[in-house]
């Protein structure tokens, strides 16, 4: 047995430090703490620091010679030197787990040149831990999981983000009843990736720490992830960023793409 296969050391490190990264912000969760603000919309809180801290003391003592690139750690050059590299989002979705909602997730991946190899996403306060190893498949809960087979874009069920849902027209670009707005983007992957949704498309930047999980979860779980520009996602640049990403079952990719094309990078 290899470490990047399921059952594998690395992938039983991964699951193990998630579990206590989620148990940490868990506690948290729905309680008063002290919050800061990067920017007038990504704010940062206690629970943030203390789950990533959680997850690089775990992730980086077993595996030291591994690179480390996390939204809340400050980023350095060395990881462009590390074939491997634990990519960390402590918490996606800060702004509603302070406002108490339960659509957030503690987003983690290791990548090997460039790619996405493990990958776990886990929603603490639901208990849903969604992971995958490249090659062996996507899984909720130990259950594997898959895309829906929808084909048709009419009916169609999609995720966006709250901002895109007001700003960027998204109800009156599809069927109203059928867009749901969940901030995290790395829960909309998930939950692409276990067919509760066709379809997830954010048209403003995601870093690696974003979409770097979801994107393997989606990919293991039979769907297809892009830019919207439709461009394949590769990881560990020396800028982390984005500009856009598209989820889908695969079977809605190409008529999506056309879609949201205003929105594609050039």
């Amino acid at each position: 047995m290899t470490d990047i296969e399921r059952g594998g050391a690395d992938h039983e490190l991964l699951l193990h430090a998630v579990r206590d990264a989620g148990a940490c912000a868990q506690k948290r969760f729905q309680k008063e703490q002290k919050v800061w603000r990067k920017s007038k919309y990504h704010p940062v809180c206690e629970a943030d620091i203390e789950t990533n801290t959680v997850l690089r003391d775990m992730l980086m003592a077993a595996r030291p010679d591994y690179g480390w690139l996390s939204e809340e750690s400050k980023d350095t050059e060395e990881r462009l030197t590390r074939r491997r590299i634990w990519v960390v989002d402590p918490i996606d979705g800060t702004n509603s787990y302070l406002n108490g909602v339960p659509e957030f997730a503690v987003s983690v991946a290791l990548i090997e040149d460039g790619q996405p190899v493990l990958g776990a996403v886990f929603n603490p306060a639901q208990g849903e831990m969604f992971e995958a190893v490249k090659g062996g498949g996507a899984y909720l809960n130990g259950t594997k999981i898959s895309v829906t087979d929808r084909s048709d874009k009419a009916g169609m069920h999609i995720l966006a983000s709250r901002s895109e849902h007001r700003e960027a027209g998204w109800p009156e670009r599809f069927e109203a009843d059928n867009v749901r707005a969940i901030s995290s983007i790395a829960y909309k992957l998930a939950l692409v990736a276990a067919g509760r949704f066709d379809a997830a498309a954010s048209a403003w930047p995601k870093a690696d720490w974003d979409i770097c999980a979801g994107c393997l979860l989606v990919a293991e779980a039979g769907g297809t992830i892009t830019s919207i520009a439709g461009r394949p996602f590769t990881f560990n640049h020396e800028r982390p960023l984005h500009p856009t990403c598209l989820a889908s079952n695969g079977h809605l990719h190409k008529a999506l793409i056309g879609e949201l094309s205003e929105w594609a990078e050039k």
